[in-house]
């Protein structure tokens, strides 16, 4: 059985103020959840996150992390950097990412692997645009970034791996991908990591969905059999929605 993983991914939200408050409403809400929980802040927030939810259920994870351990890259932080802080998770090749900072399958790639021998445990993002979607090219776009985001990998890396799947014209919009397209998409990804990798990496692997999943749809998005959580955009920068959607099956 895969453990569900719900993570609110908070974007560029929430001072460390905020960070502080928001952890401590949430954390009663959130303590008997049968699902992994993470939060994955801004680098400002991160120490006070980390503090925060230390000797709780919640984990803690950045937004984004270089693939070079130390050197000129102004505006960037290291693996490294995460780790000391007491950072568990970190999401990579976020849609956004791709859009605004021209983040590729290669970076991605590269930032999972020094995510990984860092210690780190990774959620590693995919997702087509509405205009790969109408033109019937979803499943071209999910395999391509897949396997670009996995080169070179062998079964053993993927014990820290986790996948979301972002249809990017979902994200933010209010507009969410049925419970059936949801499903089919998670599980030709599936199929793309068992044909490359096996039917053991496919089968443990935990694969989110991620495009506006909030307290009114979680509970059908969760009930189908492919789907293993959901990387939370909007509802997870308020605890008493991010609660509702981690007490999915309450």
């Amino acid at each position: 059985m895969r453990k569900p993983i719900i993570a609110g991914n908070w974007k560029m939200n929430k001072t460390n103020a905020e960070t502080k408050t928001m952890i401590t409403e949430l954390l009663p809400l959130v303590a008997n959840a049968d699902c992994e929980v993470v939060l994955c802040t801004p680098f400002t927030a991160l120490a006070t996150a980390v503090e925060a939810a230390k000797g709780s259920n919640v984990k803690i994870g950045a937004e984004n992390v270089h693939f070079a351990k130390s050197g000129a890259y102004t505006g960037e932080i290291s693996a490294e950097m995460l780790v000391e802080l007491g950072v568990e998770y970190v999401i990579i090749g976020h849609s956004e990412r791709r859009q605004y900072f021209a983040e590729t399958d290669t970076t991605v790639n590269q930032r999972t692997i020094a995510a990984l021998e860092a210690g780190l445990k990774t959620m590693v993002c995919c997702g087509e645009t509405l205009a790969e979607r109408e033109a019937g090219n979803t499943e071209k776009v999910n395999e391509r970034q897949i396997l670009g985001a996995f080169e070179g990998f062998t079964a053993d890396m993927f014990a820290n791996v986790v996948v979301a799947y972002e249809p990017v014209w979902a994200i933010g919009t209010g507009v969410t991908a049925t419970d059936e397209e949801a499903n089919a998409t998670v599980g030709y990804i599936r199929s793309v990591v068992a044909k490359r990798f096996g039917n053991d990496v496919a089968d443990r692997l935990r694969i989110q969905y991620g495009g506006s999943m909030n307290p009114k749809n979680v509970k059908g998005l969760m009930a189908k059999p492919e789907i293993d959580g959901g990387l939370i955009g909007g509802a997870s920068l308020n605890a008493e929605d991010f609660s509702k959607v981690v007490n999915f099956n309450a």
